[in-house]
């Protein structure tokens, strides 16, 4: 008997929702940038910023980054490892992954892009000292066997890092609500001539595990001295663990 997944507020066949999130991010490829720019009045950058602060990565060490579509987090843990490290760009995606291996060629960059599942990373025990995913965790079928495989590929002494939407503070919800479900799809019809794909959005951020239930997510994959970290009320949350 077939299992069952979420795709966002849908019940769907565990094997179809890998297609119907290939169909969600094929569709917004070419505007994604664009369109996270819009969503997040520009906050996405210091997110990602953030998130790169918390990592730790120094010059010289390995990065993995994970479902890293159009390479926002690549292109800055390039400049933190420096031309003695090395940053690998993944993403099951290959529009998105496109866009993130033409955007770094256009400025000259040169790194390691491969197409693969998250579920199922094709890299080596104790390989790299950080692995990242920012904003892919939530569409992943099977969270747990992610969050294990990215433990599995870290160096002991790594850290898993992963930057998602998550549960909002308590008074910022209605508002929250209201632009999620009302103007997103409306800003994604007219800036990328898709609102399914947007309302797939909002409603995937809804169905993503909170801060605590990501937390203890982390913890059963095996992960140590799992902590979190809010930014903007809650909207994203900056998740870090270790493999010790």
């Amino acid at each position: 008997m077939s299992k069952t997944t979420h795709f966002g507020f849908e019940t769907v066949d565990e094997n179809d929702k890998a297609k119907r999130v290939a169909g969600v991010f094929t569709s917004v490829a070419s505007k994604y940038d664009i369109m996270n720019d819009l969503m997040s009045v520009g906050l996405h950058r210091l997110w990602k910023r953030f998130a790169i602060s918390v990592s730790g990565v120094r010059r010289g060490q390995r990065v993995l980054d994970v479902a890293g579509g159009s390479a926002d987090l690549s292109r800055l843990f390039l400049k933190e490892v420096g031309s003695s490290g090395q940053v690998v760009l993944t993403d099951i995606n290959n529009a998105m992954l496109r866009v993130g291996r033409d955007r770094l060629l256009d400025e000259g960059i040169s790194t390691p892009v491969t197409q693969c599942d998250a579920e199922h990373l094709p890299f080596p025990d104790n390989y790299f000292d950080c692995v990242s995913i920012a904003f892919g965790l939530r569409n992943v079928t099977h969270k747990d066997a992610a969050l294990r495989e990215m433990k599995r590929v870290l160096k002991p002494g790594g850290r898993v890092i992963v930057l998602e939407f998550s549960k909002v503070a308590k008074p910022l919800e209605k508002a929250y609500d209201l632009y999620s479900f009302k103007l997103l799809p409306k800003m994604g019809q007219m800036i990328a001539g898709d609102a399914d794909s947007y309302k797939y959005l909002a409603e995937s951020i809804r169905m993503h595990p909170g801060q605590e239930e990501l937390k203890q997510m982390m913890v059963e994959a095996g992960l140590e001295r799992v902590e979190y970290f809010n930014l903007t009320g809650g909207v994203v949350a900056v998740h870090r663990g270790y493999k010790l």
